[in-house]
């Protein structure tokens, strides 16, 4: 059976093969209802199926949007990852997803690759963009939007948290409880001190503190950002001969780590243990004890992503016309912290 064309489709149709291209792909020019609704049937019924590898050639573009995060395995990339994916498929775009691991190389090998594919933009929630991947976006002049995280290898557009704040607000909300200081369990040595949101996160805590006129030397302590090597990390806090009143955690992976160890130790978390954690995933609400935290439109930031990296004027005479999008923290109360 031969191929059924676009010639043909507009053939049944009663139009041109231009009209019939402004249906399938919802523009860039208007079309009548009566028309658009004589196009569609038409489609129907040849049994037409648009060559989405030809179009790609010929506007040297995808349907695709590339994304890279650092690790989907962790539950707030994996549902950072999936809102990205709804918004993108309310414009007519599908999702490639990278996993860099938190390692530079793989950053680059998968902006190689997802930019080699002419998607039609990139998302990037990157851990430290190096220079060689800054050189490799302006290399391919991509339009590249950062999410979560503003490397400062990179002054691209950005949407991101008011962490600092948020992580603010927690501790402050910690201290309320009466407790004599909250210790932080921030990043690891590799952690970058700008544009990281756990690094804003560990800034929020001290100023905090320092409000409340505590000391913060001593009280911060490293520690890998999912759940199982925090719990290793927390044993030790815990069991130490100076173990803290209460923690703020920098995301909630540390924190249910934490809330393990705890456990095991036989500790009352909120009775001998005030916890915070950061980031409101969806584990929290069923942690035991639930766990207070900071949360985040993350619905609301990925469609800002995916509208601003589809956004034609998104670079226009070499500018930015939006360079920073702050999205509000809020603090979410449950019973880690001590509120019934």
């Amino acid at each position: 059976m031969a191929k059924v064309t676009r010639d043909d489709v507009a053939r049944l149709a009663g139009t041109s093969t231009a009209v019939v291209s402004y249906v399938i792909n919802n523009g860039p020019r208007p079309v009548a209802p009566a028309t658009r609704e004589r196009v569609l049937a038409a489609i129907k019924e040849l049994g037409y199926r648009p060559d989405r590898v030809a179009q790609a050639m010929a506007s040297r573009r995808t349907d695709l949007i590339g994304l890279i995060v650092p690790d989907a395995r962790q539950p707030f990339f994996a549902e950072m990852a999936h809102a990205v994916e709804q918004a993108a498929s309310e414009r007519g775009k599908m999702v490639l997803v990278g996993n860099s691991d938190y390692i530079g190389e793989r950053e680059v090998h998968y902006l190689r690759a997802f930019l080699g594919m002419r998607v039609s933009g990139l998302i990037l929630v990157s851990h430290a963009l190096n220079d060689s991947a800054a050189a490799e976006i302006d290399a391919w002049d991509a339009r590249v939007v950062l999410l979560h995280e503003r490397p400062e290898a990179i002054d691209d557009v950005a949407v991101v948290l008011d962490d600092v704040n948020g992580a603010q607000m927690a501790v402050r909300h910690l201290l309320e409880h009466g407790y004599d200081y909250v210790a932080c369990m921030g990043g690891t040595a590799q952690t970058p001190a700008v544009g990281d949101p756990v690094s804003d996160h560990v800034e929020g805590w001290k100023r905090a503190m320092e409000e409340a006129g505590l000391p913060t030397e001593g009280r911060v302590f490293e520690a890998p950002y999912n759940r199982y090597d925090a719990y290793r990390v927390a044993l030790d806090i815990l069991s130490g001969p100076r173990r803290p009143p209460a923690v703020f955690c920098s995301t909630d992976d540390q924190a249910i780590g934490l809330l393990r160890a705890a456990r095991e130790l036989r500790i009352d978390v909120p009775g001998e243990l005030g916890v915070a954690g950061f980031d409101d995933i969806k584990e929290a609400a069923l942690a035991d004890p639930p766990l207070t935290t900071v949360a985040s439109d993350r619905s609301a930031m990925a469609r800002a992503a995916v509208d601003l990296v589809l956004d034609d004027g998104l670079r226009v005479a070499g500018s930015r016309r939006e360079r920073l999008k702050v999205f509000p923290s809020r603090l979410v109360v449950r019973r880690s912290c001590g509120c019934a």
